[in-house]
C-alpha cells in the first residue's frame, strides 16, 4: 500500500529536522544552510496534505517563519539580517494570532475573566521579566526586541485563550507550540544580548522545531 502524502511530508521533515540538529553538533555549516531552509516548506507539505481544506492565511503565517529562518541563516555577516528576521517573525506571529481567532468555535465557554487573568499573568510575568534583564544590552534593538516581545506574548496568550473553544488536543498541541515557540525566542534573545552558553543553537533548533510542528499539528486537530 503506498504511503501517504502527509506521512512522507512528516517523515521528510523528521528526517530533515535530525539532519539539522546534527549539522549544528558537528558544525556542519554547509548542512545548515540546506537543511534549515527545508523544514518549513515540509511541514508545509504536511499541513495541506492533512488538511482537506487547508487555510491559506495559516500558510502564510508559515511562509513569513521561513522567510525568517532564511533571513537569520546571515545574520552574523550583518545586523540588517538579524532584523529582517525579527520583522519577518513578527509578521508571522500576527498571521498566527488571527488564525488562532479564527480556529475556535465563537460562542462556545472558555476561560472565564478571573481564570484568563491568573493564567496570563505567568507568561507576562516571564515575558516582561525578561525584556527587563536583557534592555541594558540592546542598545539599538531595543525598540525592535520590545516590539517583538509583545507580540510574542500576545499570541501565546491568543493560543490559551483557545482553551474550552476547540477541542482538547487541538489546545494543547497550540498551546503547547506557542509556549516553546517563546521558549526559543528567549534563548535567542539570551545567547545574543545578554550571554552566549554552549550549544545554543542547538537548543534553540530543537524547542523551534517542535514549536512548529505542535502548532501545525494543532490546527489541524481543530473540531
Amino acid at each position: 500500500m503506498p504511503m501517504k502524502r502527509n506521512k512522507l511530508f512528516l517523515i521528510s521533515f523528521l528526517l530533515i529536522s535530525l539532519v539539522e540538529i546534527t549539522s549544528l553538533l558537528m558544525g556542519w555549516q554547509e548542512m545548515h544552510f540546506v537543511a534549515k531552509p527545508l523544514l518549513i516548506p515540509l511541514l508545509i507539505g504536511y499541513y495541506l496534505s492533512k488538511s482537506s481544506n487547508g487555510s491559506k492565511l495559516f500558510v502564510v503565517a508559515l511562509l513569513f517563519c521561513w522567510a525568517g529562518d532564511s533571513l537569520l541563516l546571515f545574520q552574523e555577516w550583518d545586523q540588517y539580517f538579524f532584523l529582517g528576521g525579527l520583522v519577518a517573525f513578527l509578521i508571522g506571529h500576527i498571521t498566527y494570532i488571527i488564525v488562532y481567532k479564527r480556529f475556535q468555535v465563537a460562542g462556545q465557554d472558555g476561560l472565564l475573566g478571573p481564570q484568563k487573568i491568573r493564567y496570563s499573568l505567568p507568561i507576562l510575568l516571564t515575558g516582561t521579566g525578561l525584556i527587563t534583564i536583557l534592555f541594558p544590552g540592546l542598545d539599538s534593538m531595543a525598540i525592535p526586541v520590545i516590539l517583538y516581545s509583545c507580540v510574542l506574548m500576545i499570541m501565546v496568550l491568543t493560543a490559551l485563550f483557545r482553551f474550552g473553544r476547540t477541542s482538547s488536543k487541538s489546545f494543547w498541541m497550540v498551546f503547547a507550540g506557542a509556549i516553546l515557540f517563546m521558549l526559543s525566542d528567549s534563548l535567542i534573545a539570551i545567547n545574543k544580548f545578554y550571554f552566549s552558553f554552549a550549544d545554543a543553537d542547538v537548543q534553540i533548533m530543537i524547542t523551534y522545531i517542535l514549536a512548529q510542528y505542535f502548532i501545525v499539528e494543532g490546527i489541524t486537530q481543530h473540531k
